[in-house]
Formats: structure tokens, C-alpha cells, sequence
């Protein structure tokens, strides 16, 4: 029987990332002697991070537009064709079964030249408001794989399959309880944990937010264990001092004790965070970054407002609502319950094994 073969593309940011490894990792687990390989963009994390996890990886020279600078966008013409003629080299010589793309700048070139070879191609879609290039793809794609309902708006009905994002494994299968999480990272047994997450370079103005907050939280009784991203971390560290109520961290590596930790939850809205959030079921506040392509995180976040999973403050509203948001919740626990269990409701635990399995009729 021929080899099976498989390419991937997906990057930018670890939610582009780390879907496209996690099912690249659950195609070789069922065809171990398949052959892999990814696309990403030059001089992306993709580049460094997907060699690490033993794939080869091709790099094309693709960027993304430039909303701020007409002139920076001179060269996406030129870049975009080199990509383009780039892709079709790849795909004449490694010959895959089926094209996998989850986003990211290079996922464009490579799905849209599949379809144009006649290669099957798989979008997985993670946002509830698609990206422009996927809405493009997804009417020749074989298979759409959405995190949310009611994507008919941008792809067509036939094509769209309900699979949710994937997640991390150390995630779904936490049996982290709260009692270690809470001697993990030294905090009070006695009082209940806000647990403040801006993305692994941190977020302004989430830290600023925070930082104001501060001296309600003690007299609360609400401690406040934060990932404030490295680029924050040293000046912050300088101003905090040893206030032995708030918990500082560049960045925390073992997110499932994090998780555990946190009694409520304060996060901004990427799809990988908010399916990692379904997974832990707790009352969650969202701030949504206004800096992505349209707008994306603000509709994941309104998507679970919608649902009553969880709550929305907009970054231009931060510093008038989110003392008075936080202390109506700690006084409400009913609320913080049924936020909670609508949250729970959207996980979907095997994210991956259902797009593998869409994956693996188009085979061949």
C-alpha cells in the first residue's frame, strides 16, 4: 500500500500553530509510516516551532497586508506570485493525499494552489467570524471544520462540519486538582483567585487595567495571579513590589494548574484560548484584543455572550467597568455558576479526532 501524504499549513500565532501540529500529530498516530510536511511564512514562529516537533518545513516569502501602510504593501504582489509559483513546486514534487490548512499567511498559496491541481483541501476555521482568504478557499474546500454554529454566513452548508478547536492535551486531560494548583504557585488557600491571562506577550492594556485594580481586589479578598507577558513583566515587577495578594509572571508554562487555580477568570478572546476555556468551565470575563483582523476576537467573545457563557467588556470600557463587573460577580454566585456550566457546554474535548476523521475519506 503507497505511503500516505500529508501537508499542513498554519501560523502567525500559536492559534494558528498548534491546531495544525495537534493534527498533524493525530494523522501520524494512525498512519505512523505517513509522510508530513508543513508550509509556513519566513521569519514566522511557525519556522522555528513546527522543526521542533520533527516536521520539515517549507517557507515561503508571503506576508500579510499592511492595514497602517500603503507603501509596506508594495511588495505583497511580488511576494504573493513568488508564493503562489513556490507552492506548486512543492506540491508537483511531494505529491500529498489531502491539504490541511488552519490559517495563517501561508495557508493561502498553498490550499489555493491544491485546488487548482485537483488535491482535496481541509480549512480549519477557528474563529466565528471567517477570515477572507478562508471564506475564498472554502468553496472549493472538501471539508470546513468550525468551532462555532451559524458559519453558513461564510462557507457553504454542505461543506461545514462542527468539530471545535483542538486543545491541548495537558488541557483536556488535566487532573490538576485546586488545592495543588494553589500550593503550586504559593497562593492563599482563603480567598478566591482572579486568574488574568493577555496572551503570551501580554497585553497593555489589560495590565494597566489590572494594575488599577488593585487595591479593591486585597480588601475583596480576591488575590490576583497574572500573566502579564515578558514585555511588561520587569516594570511591572519594579512597581508591585512583594504585595504578597498579587502573583506576577512573564509567563506560566503549566496552564493547567493555572486553570485549576482561578476561581474567575480574565482573558482576552482568541479561538484557542476561549476552547480551552470551554474545557475548564470557569466564569470567565473577555476582553477582546481590538488589533486583529476584523474584529475577530470581538465576535468570538459575543458568540459566548450570546450563549450566556461568559462576559464581554470592550478595552474602550476597561477602566469605567471592570472593577464593577468583578465585584457583581464575586457577590454572585449564581451568576458565576451559570456561566460556568454554559461555558461548559460549548467544549468539544476531541476536536482533533473529529477532523481526522473528515480527513480520512478524502484519502487516496
Amino acid at each position: 500500500m503507497p505511503k500516505k501524504r500529508f501537508m499542513v499549513s498554519g501560523g502567525g500565532t500559536g492559534g494558528h500553530i498548534f491546531p495544525a501540529l495537534s493534527i498533524a500529530n493525530e494523522l501520524k498516530s494512525r498512519y505512523p509510516d505517513a509522510a508530513i510536511e508543513f508550509v509556513g511564512a519566513e521569519g514566522r514562529m511557525e519556522m522555528d516551532r513546527v522543526p521542533k516537533e520533527g516536521y520539515k518545513i517549507h517557507g515561503l516569502p508571503i506576508v500579510g497586508l499592511n492595514r497602517s501602510s500603503i507603501a509596506a504593501n508594495l511588495k505583497f504582489p511580488v511576494k504573493l506570485i513568488r508564493s503562489v509559483a513556490q507552492c506548486r513546486k512543492i506540491l508537483k514534487e511531494f505529491r500529498p493525499d489531502v491539504v490541511i490548512g488552519t490559517g495563517g499567511f501561508a495557508s493561502g498559496p498553498l490550499l489555493y494552489v491544491a485546488q487548482r491541481m485537483g488535491i482535496p483541501t481541509v480549512i480549519q476555521e477557528q474563529n466565528s467570524y471567517a477570515g477572507i482568504t478562508n471564506k475564498r478557499l472554502g468553496a472549493k474546500a472538501k471539508a470546513i471544520c468550525v468551532a462555532y454554529e451559524g458559519m453558513e454566513s461564510f462557507f457553504p452548508k454542505d461543506s461545514i462540519y462542527l468539530t471545535g478547536n483542538p486543545v491541548r492535551p495537558v488541557i483536556v486531560d488535566s487532573h490538576a486538582s485546586k488545592a495543588d494548583a494553589l500550593v503550586y504557585f504559593g497562593l492563599n488557600p482563603e480567598k478566591k483567585t482572579l486568574l488574568v491571562l493577555g496572551g503570551s506577550l501580554g497585553a497593555r492594556r489589560v495590565n494597566e487595567a489590572v494594575e488599577q485594580i488593585m487595591p479593591w481586589a486585597e480588601k475583596a479578598g480576591l488575590q490576583i495571579l497574572w500573566q502579564c507577558g515578558k514585555l511588561y513583566y520587569k516594570q511591572l515587577e519594579q512597581r508591585i513590589g512583594d504585595n504578597p495578594n498579587v502573583h506576577l509572571h512573564a509567563f506560566i508554562s503549566k496552564m493547567e494548574m493555572a486553570y485549576a487555580a482561578g476561581d474567575i477568570i480574565m482573558s482576552r478572546a482568541g479561538a484557542g484560548t476561549i476552547s480551552e476555556l470551554a474545557i475548564v468551565g470557569k466564569p470567565t470575563v473577555l476582553i477582546p484584543s481590538p488589533n486583529v483582523a476584523e474584529d475577530h476576537q470581538t465576535k468570538n467573545a459575543l458568540a459566548l455572550v450570546e450563549r450566556k457563557a461568559a462576559l464581554l467588556i470592550r478595552e474602550s470600557e476597561i477602566d469605567e467597568r471592570l472593577e464593577a463587573d468583578l465585584e457583581r460577580l464575586l457577590n454572585d454566585e449564581p451568576r458565576r455558576k451559570q456561566l460556568s456550566e454554559n461555558l461548559k457546554k460549548m467544549a468539544i474535548p476531541d476536536a482533533t479526532t473529529r477532523i481526522v476523521d473528515l480527513i480520512e475519506p478524502l484519502i487516496g
